[in-house]
Parts: structure tokens; sequence; C-alpha cells
């Protein structure tokens, strides 16, 4: 099996070689040449006031980038919310100013006043800064009209990670009929080649109230304005100044108490202190220290009814893991991931970590991290490491290399005999994405050693998207063996191949209501090892995009199940369904997603069909209201109504979550989360407050109890208190 696996990679490729390669030489009609969207910046001869007014003389002499373009409902024309840019620099910062003229006196929407904000819920700017000239990495910076500030990274030709933070400064002041926008970002917090003089760049405005969204160089209405592969140039008068090296430190003190009433384990107030380093070794690399991490301010998880018969996936929240994470987390694709960070202090406290990443040159990327976490009851101390490098071909493509390995670092007789000593993966991931963005897809080999798993240890996969304005095609074949173990990733299933086919066409009426419509249909089929069928679906659906921004679509499907193993499908009753049993049944399903905009807004989802050998009807949304700038309340809802023969019963499960994010200003938030999980038996609340004090320096004060609803019982709560500091 393993000459299998190493004969049909390169096959795969082989086989869609000349198919790659004109897609990375193919050119879309409207992709706009970059020289066509130059923007000069020339140094500022005086200092630049961060006050809104935009009345320096080296704004009025500096050249102006106008004439955005219509993104959305519509890519034809100029948008009719005009937009101007203006850019200089000095030794230490690098300024935008921006000018936001307004059609009308209608009032703007702004969901909230909080950092890293909803772009399309708000009426606000953002900016694209493609500093490496690969249209893959690059960083992101905005302002809502409101005031808030919104930043990020950019990998994998575009997409933003909203998990990175950095010092910055920003001012909106409003007039009459426009409003206006400076931005200072250091460069010391951007990652640059230093010595050269053009940086990729694209401006992005979103207006909502106008239901209008525009960017300057144009972008095609099938992608994201942040897609790098459409981005102008910023042409500097001179290359801009290497920043020093520079040393952050973010030190915390926290504050605990907590009980376990459940369990009867009472813990005495505890007091904790760590603290995090930032250094730049050069420009464009970045190291990032921490001891004794804490991540008691993270947001709770959304709990969801579980019917699925694989582990549930609940997201990485904690910042330190984050950032840069296309380094680490990007390896595989979803489902079958070598790495995932949140295995990490899952069980035992992380005592100290570092990570280091960035690009040693335009074709080269590098990152290394490294995790220590400590000993936890019957849980043995352990080491984490996850080494990559990425090297960029083609117009935007890639090819990268990882390692993960997991090593019980305990003295022998701690370790635990059902435990591996050590557990690794190492593979080779190539990124496609054509110059025009038509094309993407992702082809990797990964293999895992692990003590008496030899056999059936790798998994092969190769997907491949190609879109236009009105098509999508997609394919893919993953072949995952039975023994192959990523303890320090999340793979949902092993022993398997697994085939999709998908294809979607998109109908634009040119109507004053129909932004676009059409069908889609999709099917996906799994194989056990000997080419057996264990699972299959077929799902058709046809859905339209309102220009007022509501959606809707209507889809059926068809399900086959062979089980391999015994399965509760109510995870409740201890009674299952038998391992080689198999099912057939159909499902019908309708979804609406109303129109943001409003004040009050609404989305749901409702099912009904067959459920193995029993019925499903299911409900599920949320409705939110909104009193803007200061907040909104939102109730998300789910009811599974389930119908299964006996041994088994009727069962209702109901969940409810209303939230409360209020936003008292720019720099204080408070969230308050309520969870009612009947599957799980449990009531969650939670309550964080956040003051951000001072630039990226927060303190937070987090309440969180869980309760058994019947007979109504606390389970457990907890009190923290953290304050952070960011010394520069």
């Amino acid at each position: 099996m393993k000459f299998c696996y190493l004969t049909l990679l390169p096959a795969l490729v082989f086989l869609s070689g000349p198919l790659l390669l004109s897609a990375q030489q193919g050119q879309a009609p409207r992709t706009p040449n970059r020289a066509s969207y130059v923007l000069p910046v020339r140094k500022a001869q005086e200092t630049v006031r961060l006050d809104g007014q935009l009345d320096e003389p080296d704004w009025q002499g500096a050249a102006v980038a106008a004439d955005f373009w219509r993104v959305l409902p519509i890519d034809t024309g100029y948008a009719e919310s005009r937009t101007e840019v203006r850019a200089t620099y000095d030794n230490r910062h690098l300024y935008f100013g921006i000018t936001c003229y307004e059609r009308d006196n209608h009032p703007h929407i702004i969901e909230s006043l909080r950092r890293d904000f909803v772009f399309g819920a708000n009426d606000n700017f953002l900016l694209f800064i493609d500093t490496y000239n690969d249209q893959t990495n690059g960083f992101s910076f905005g302002s809502s009209a409101a005031g808030a500030q919104w930043d990020g990274t950019q990998a994998d030709g575009g997409v933003v990670s909203l998990d990175w933070d950095c010092k910055w400064e920003s001012a909106v002041k409003h007039f009459d009929g426009y409003w206006n926008i400076e931005m200072a970002i250091p460069f010391r917090s951007l990652q640059f080649k230093a010595g050269v003089g053009q940086w990729g760049v694209n401006f992005s405005r979103m207006d909502v109230k106008n239901n209008e969204k525009s960017s300057w160089a144009p972008v095609p209405r099938q992608f994201a304005t942040a897609t790098l592969a459409f981005a102008g140039e910023l042409q500097w008068d001179e290359p801009p100044p290497k920043p020093k090296t520079s040393l952050s430190l973010i030190p915390y003190v926290a504050a605990q108490a907590s009980e376990d009433y459940e369990n009867g384990h009472s813990k005495a107030p505890r007091l904790d202190a760590g603290i995090d380093a930032k250094i730049a070794v050069t420009p464009s690399i970045k190291l990032d220290l921490a001891v004794n991490p804490d991540f008691s301010q993270v947001d709770v998880d959304q709990q969801v009814t579980n019917l699925d018969r694989f582990e549930l996936f609940f997201p990485e929240r904690r910042r330190f893991f984050l950032e840069n994470q296309d380094l680490f987390a990007g390896f595989g694709k979803d489902g079958l991931r070598p790495f995932f960070s949140r295995r990490i202090g899952l069980t035992n406290p992380v005592q100290a970590g570092l990570r280091l990443s960035g690009k040693l040159d335009e074709q080269w990327r590098i990152g290394l991290l490294n995790m220590q976490t400590g000993t936890e009851e019957e849980y043995p101390a352990a080491n984490f490491t996850v080494a990559s490098v990425q090297r960029r071909v083609f117009a935007r493509s890639s090819i990268g290399a990882f390692l993960v390995n997991k090593q019980l670092t305990a003295g022998a007789k701690d370790i635990p005999e059902s435990s591996n000593s050590y557990n690794r993966v190492f593979g080779l991931d190539y990124n496609l994405a054509s110059a025009n963005n038509r094309w993407i897809g992702k082809f990797f080999l990964h293999h895992s050693l692990t003590p008496g798993l030899d056999d059936e240890a790798s998994a092969l996969s190769g997907n491949l998207v190609y879109q236009t304005e009105q098509w999508k095609l997609e394919g893919g074949y993953d072949r995952v063996g039975a023994n192959y173990l990523a303890e320090t990733g999340f793979v949902r299933r092993r022993g398997l191949h697994r085939g999709s086919v998908g294809v979607g066409y998109k109908f634009y009426p040119g109507s004053v209501k129909i932004a676009n419509h059409g069908p889609s249909l999709r099917t996906e089929y799994y194989f056990d090892p000997d080419l057996k069928r264990t699972d299959e679906e077929w799902r058709a659906a046809y859905g339209l995009v309102m220009l007022n921004r509501s959606e809707m679509e209507l889809s059926a499907a068809r399900y086959y199940t062979r089980l391999l193993a015994p399965f509760d499908p109510t995870h409740t009753s201890g009674d299952t369904l038998a391992t080689g049993s198999d099912y057939t049944w159909n499902r019908v399903e309708f979804k609406y997603l109303s129109d943001a905009r409003k004040l009050a807004n609404f989305t749901f989802k409702a099912g009904y069909g067959g459920f193995f050998n029993g019925q499903l009807f299911s409900l599920e949304g949320a409705v939110n209201y909104r009193f803007q700038p200061y907040g909104s309340i939102a109730i998300n809802f789910a009811y599974n109504n389930l119908q299964l023969p006996e041994p088994f019963q009727d069962t209702d499960f109901f969940l409810i979550g209303p939230k409360l994010d209020l936003t008292f200003t720019t720099k204080l938030f408070l969230t308050a989360y309520v969870q009612y999980n009947e599957q799980a038996d449990n009531l969650n609340t939670n309550i964080r407050l956040q003051w951000r004090y001072q630039p990226v320096s927060d303190l937070f004060i987090v309440y969180s109890d869980n309760y058994f609803p019947s007979p109504w019982m606390v389970r457990n709560r907890a009190l923290v208190a953290k304050i952070s500091y960011w010394f520069n």
C-alpha cells in the first residue's frame, strides 16, 4: 500500500499538469494589470498629525487613488459612493488619508464599536497591503465610520485572519457630506524586504447603508476584495525605511477563584503571572515567546446538538496559536489536518512556547512552533513541535513541507502503558492558486509515525476548484490509511477512500430586486479500504440572492450509510444501531437569511426527512436586534425532533443561546452569553468585561458557570480577573 501512495500523488500531478500550468499562465479578461493602478507615495516633509483633518501640506500634495469600481451588488461601472485615498510616510510610519463621500444624509450602519468588526455589517473602509508582491500574503487595516479599528494578516491569496493585533493609530472625523480616516501604521509592525520600492495594495469601501461594496483596483464580484491577485501597486519614491530591531513585552497578572461542585473539588484562589515577548529578528521574521501563558479570557464555544457519528470541530480561539496559523494549521484540509493547535493544553497546562515565522525572501517562508505542557494528574507532560517551510511557485502557488512532533517528556515510569511515547506526522502540500484566481486547489501526501503502527499510515488528497462569475466546478479525492494517526491534528475518519464532484451555475438577471440565482449539484462517496461503499450523499440545491442582501436556498438530498461501528443517533439513550447495518433516506431543507442591514434581522434553516431508520425534523437559526452603535442582542436556537423505532424513544432536543454584546466605546466591551443544551443536560453562563485601557493592553473580568437544569444544581463556577500591558 505504501507503493500505491507514492505512485498516486505523482500521477495526480502529472494528469493535472497541463491544466495547472495553463491556469498559472492564463489571464482573466477582468484581471487588472498591476501597472494600471499605481499610487505613488512620497516622503512627508512635515509632521503628520492624526486628527482626521487631512489638512497638512503633505496630504494636499499627495497623489490620489480615486474612481473606485463597484464590486457588489453588481461589478460594472464606477461606484456611486465616491472614495479618495492618499498615502505618505516618514521614518517610522506609513500613513493613509481616506475621504469617504456620502450620497445622502442617511445615518451610518454601525453594528458595534468593537475592534475587528464584521466587515459586511458596518460602514467601513479597508486596505490590503502585499508587502512582498507575491499576491499571496499580506496585511490588512481598516476603520469603521464610528472609528473602530480592524486589522489582520492575509494568507492563501488574501484570506484575512483577524487574530493578529498590532499597535497602530487611527482617527475618524465627520464633516458635512463626507468623513475622513487617518491611519498611521508602524513599519516595525509589518514584514517586508528592505530595498524594495513597490508593494501591492488595494482599497475597499463598504457602504452598507447604500448596499454598495467597491474597490480601487477592480475585483470580480465572485471574489473577496481582499484577494491579492487583483491588487494595484504602491510605488515608493525611495524604498521604505528599514525598521530597527524591535522588542515588545506583554506581561500579565491573573487572579482566579473556582469551585467544582459536581466532583466535590474545591480550589483555593490562585494568582498567576506570565509574559509574552515579540521580537523582530529581521524586518520579515518575527519571534514570539510565551512563558506561563493564560487563556482565561478566550470566548466560550457556541454549543451545538450532536447528531453526528464523528468528532465535532470547535475552532481555535487562543490568539498565540492563531497568528500566522497558515504556516502551522494550514496543511491538509478541513477534517484532515495534521496539526490542530487545540489539542495542546486541552488536558495539561501550557508552561511555555515559542513561534518563529516569516519570510526569508519573496519565494521562501518558514515557521517553527514549540510548546511545552506540564503534568496533570494521569496525563504526562508533552512537548509539541511544528516546523514548516513554504516555497512560492508559478504565479501565486506554493509547495510546503512540514513536520509535527508530539513527544511525551515525563519520566518513563510516569507514562501510562496506553500512551504512545511519540507521534510524528510529516508531508508535502501543493497549494494551487492561478494568476487570475479562477483555479484553486490542494494536493498533499502525509505520513504518520507511531510506535506499532507502520502500515496504512499515510493520507493522500487532491482537490481542484474552477470558478468564474457564472460557473463553479470542483472535484476531489482522499485516501486515508487505517493507521494514519495525527494525535496533534484533527482527522474525522480513517481507513477510507473519498471522492466528490460538484457543479454550480449562477444567473445574473439584471433585475431591480434579484442579484443572482442558480442551481448546484454535489455528490460525495466514501469507500472502505476494500473499496466497498460505506457512505453516499447526493445534494441538489437552488439559491437566490437579492439585491437587498437577503438570501434563500432550497435543497434536497439523498443519503446512504453502512455503519462500521455501533452508533446511537441520540448520543443519550445507550442503545445503538448495529455494526454492518445500512440505511438510505431522503431529506429536504430550506434556509433564509434576511437583510442584515436592518436593525432587526434573522436567519433560519428548516429540514425534514429520514434519519437512519427513523425521521428527523430540525429547525435552527438566530434572531438579532442591533441598537447601534452600542451593541446587539441575539438569540441562537436549534430544535431537533427524532422519531426512531424501538428500542429508541422519540426524542426532542432544544438548544437556545441568548447573547448580549455591548460596546460602550471603542475601548470598553461587555459580552453576556447564556446557553441551554438539552442534549448535554447543561446550562452555561459566560460574562466577559474587557477594557482596552491602552493600545493592545487589556483588563478582563470573566465570570462563568455551569448548571444541571433538572434538578437544578450548580456544576461549577469560576471568576477570573486578568490585566496585561504592552511595553514597546
